[in-house]
């Protein structure tokens, strides 16, 4: 069996009474503490949610499409150009 790190980290929660019984009722059918329920269970759903935030996979077609895009020059913004060629607010005197 492999080792796990030792367990050092805390994190304190606010429940309902409600929330906290169900907790502990699904730690009961699973033949889990309340603890290894809630980590196990954070755990997968942090795992469900981070893939598509920091990793995506592309066919060679969409590879090409986003490389095209990617290198493709940029598009002018009006507002943009504007708002970077009136002087900040930095660079302007003070009101006496």
């Amino acid at each position: 069996m492999a080792k796990t790190a030792p367990r050092t980290q805390k994190l304190d929660l606010r429940l309902t009474p409600g929330a906290k019984r169900t907790l502990q009722l699904a730690a009961v059918a699973t033949s889990r503490s309340v603890s290894e329920f809630v980590i196990e269970s954070a755990l997968a759903r942090a795992a469900e949610t981070l893939p598509d935030r920091t990793r995506f996979g592309l066919d060679a077609e969409q590879w090409q499409a986003f490389q095209d895009a990617l290198d493709a020059p940029a598009k002018p913004v009006a507002e943009l150009k504007a708002l970077l060629t009136e002087p900040s607010v930095f660079e302007q005197p003070l009101s006496q």
